[in-house]
C-alpha cells in the first residue's frame, strides 16, 4: 500500500514539517515531548507501528501470511520478541518486515498530520528516518538528537528488562550516527547536558525554523 502520490502536498498544508530522530537512548523522546509543549503536533511513528501490530491491527494479517501463524501471539499480537530475534538474525526478514509495515506507517503517519490546524508545526518522530529516503522527502528540516555510544548502552541499559548486550545489539543495527549527523538540519549533542538544557536546545531550534526569535 504505496503513500498517495500528493502526500508531501498533504504534509505541507500542515505548517513546517520537522523529521526528529536520533538512535536509541540518545534523548529523542524527552526532545519530542519538549517540542510537544511548545506547540508542535507529534505523530509518533513507533506508535503507529505498535497499533498496526496489535490484536485487530491492519498489520497482522500480512505478518501471519509473509511469516507464519507463529509470528503470532495467542492474543492476536505480532510476538515481538520472536520477530524481534528473527530480525535480529536474518536481514532478508528484517527487509520483509519492514516492507509490511513502513507503506502503513507512512500512509497512517500523514494522515494523522493531516490533523494539524494551518499553521502548526508537525513533528514526525521517525527512529528509522537516517535509513528512508521516504521519510527524508516529507519533511522541511531534520532534527537528530545526537550522543556517544557509550551515553546509549548506558541509558538504555539501565532501562528494565535490558542489558548492556541487547543495547549493543541495536545500536549496531541502526544508522551510524555519522549518518544521522550528515543528514541533519541542525543537531542536539545531548552527552552531559541536564534536562533543561535539552529543553532548551529543543525549543531553540523550533524558534529558530519558525523565525521566532527567543524569549
Amino acid at each position: 500500500m504505496p503513500a498517495p502520490a500528493d502526500a508531501g502536498a498533504e504534509a505541507r498544508a500542515c505548517g513546517l514539517r520537522i523529521g526528529l530522530t536520533g538512535g536509541i537512548g540518545s534523548g529523542k523522546s524527552t526532545v519530542a515531548r519538549v517540542l510537544v509543549e511548545a506547540g508542535a503536533l507529534l505523530v509518533d511513528t513507533d506508535a503507529i507501528a505498535r497499533a498496526l501490530t496489535r490484536p485487530g491491527g491492519a498489520a497482522i494479517e500480512p505478518i501471519r501470511v509473509a511469516f507464519g501463524a507463529q509470528m503470532i501471539a495467542s492474543d492476536g499480537a505480532m510476538d515481538r520478541a520472536r520477530m524481534r530475534a528473527l530480525a535480529f538474525a536474518e536481514p532478508a526478514a528484517k527487509r520483509q518486515l519492514e516492507g509490511i509495515l513502513h507503506p502503513l506507517i507512512g500512509a497512517q503517519a500523514l494522515a494523522a498530520a493531516g490533523t494539524a490546524p494551518p499553521g502548526q508545526a508537525v513533528v514526525f518522530d521517525v527512529p528509522l528516518l537516517a535509513e528512508s529516503r521516504h521519510w527524508r522527502e516529507r519533511v522541511d528540516r531534520i532534527l537528530v538528537v545526537d550522543c556517544s555510544e557509550a551515553t546509549q548502552l548506558e541509558r538504555v541499559a539501565a532501562r528494565p528488562g535490558w542489558t548492556r548486550e541487547a543495547a549493543a545489539r541495536v545500536v549496531a543495527q541502526q544508522a551510524p550516527r555519522e549518518t544521522r549527523r550528515t543528514i541533519a538540519d541542525a543537531v542536539i549533542h545531548n552527552d552531559g547536558l541536564s534536562m533543561a538544557e535539552l529543553a532548551t536546545a529543543s525549543r531553540l531550534a523550533l524558534r529558530w525554523w519558525l523565525g521566532t526569535p527567543p524569549p
